[in-house]
């Protein structure tokens, strides 16, 4: 018992020890009334003591709801690494509808697949998508976000698996935030080039002065200039700026364009594509505010 507490953060549930380790129930009542065993959920106990980790609190949790229980929501998420808070109290998703005590919330799923499952520590946890799909369902969209970031710079996270969850899962109350947050993520329909070309139709559709193009100041060539105005737009893809590299390029590259008294606005191909009127709207803004500076 105590090689497999070890293993397990310091818990131990009824089955595996009326199983595996052959105790019977009679056994496990001693244990429990010597004080080797603590309850901590209807069939979960810790071994010893009762001064378990975190880690040991989700196992718990897991252990409680049952077999096919999985981690999940925000205790999933900080078992990944991309929810910050704590987890408790301590969510588990299972196949099985359960009235657990708090600070255990166990939520139903019907079905689990088993490319939604994964295991982190020891700890069956929903796999980072079905995490992200989840937590879409439960906090705000600005929270989604820095997950879906912190995803990201974990490299835990991959479109492909997170649009086939979304495939299957229409319906999941957290479907449609997901999908939407996911905007900044996918492939633009438009090279750099085209999205450059576009965002010349706009301002001409706009009636905004037209820039010039290409144009080179301090030793940088422009995509967008307005000389009058001394105002530059540069547009990013993620395919040349998403990199440490090209993000320290871009800063040093900005001072030295504002050093030269260029005021420089950056626009990405996602906004370019999902809200156009908007980034007309500003480039307008950005124009007519120099303007008035210079006169």
């Amino acid at each position: 018992m105590a090689e497999l507490a070890t293993r397990q953060h310091g818990v131990v549930s009824i089955r595996q020890l009326l199983g595996p380790l052959g105790y019977s129930q009679p056994a496990v009542t001693r244990a429990v009334l010597a004080g080797r065993l603590h309850r901590l959920h209807q069939g979960v106990y810790a071994v010893g003591h009762t001064d378990l980790s975190p880690l040991g609190r989700c196992l718990a949790g897991v252990l409680a709801a049952g077999p096919g229980a999985l981690l999940s929501h925000r205790s999933a998420g900080w078992l990944w690494g991309i929810w910050r808070s704590a987890p408790a109290p301590y969510e588990v998703t299972g196949p099985i509808p359960r009235r657990p005590k708090r600070p255990l919330v166990v939520h139903r799923a019907r079905r689990l697949e088993p490319e939604d499952r994964a295991l982190v520590e020891r700890i069956p946890v929903t796999a980072v998508p079905r995490t992200l799909l989840d937590l879409a369902a439960s906090i705000r969209r600005d929270q989604l976000g820095r997950c879906l970031e912190r995803a990201e710079e974990l490299e835990l996270f991959d479109l492909g698996p997170v649009e086939s969850l979304l495939a299957r899962t229409v319906g999941h109350h957290g479907h449609g935030r997901l999908r939407r947050a996911l905007h900044l993520y996918r492939e633009p329909w438009f090279t750099r080039s085209e999205l450059e070309r576009r965002v010349l139709q706009l301002i001409r559709e706009g009636g905004v002065d037209p820039p010039a193009t290409g144009f080179n100041v301090a030793g940088h060539e422009l995509d967008l200039y307005w000389p009058e105005s001394r105002v530059a737009v540069e547009i990013d893809t993620f395919e040349t700026h998403g990199t440490r590299a090209a993000f320290e390029r871009d800063r040093r590259r900005d001072l030295e364009l504002r050093a030269a008294g260029v005021e420089v606005g950056r626009i990405t191909g996602p906004r370019i594509e999902r809200e156009p009127q908007e980034v007309l709207d500003q480039i307008r803004l950005l124009l007519a505010r120099h303007r008035g500076e210079r006169g």
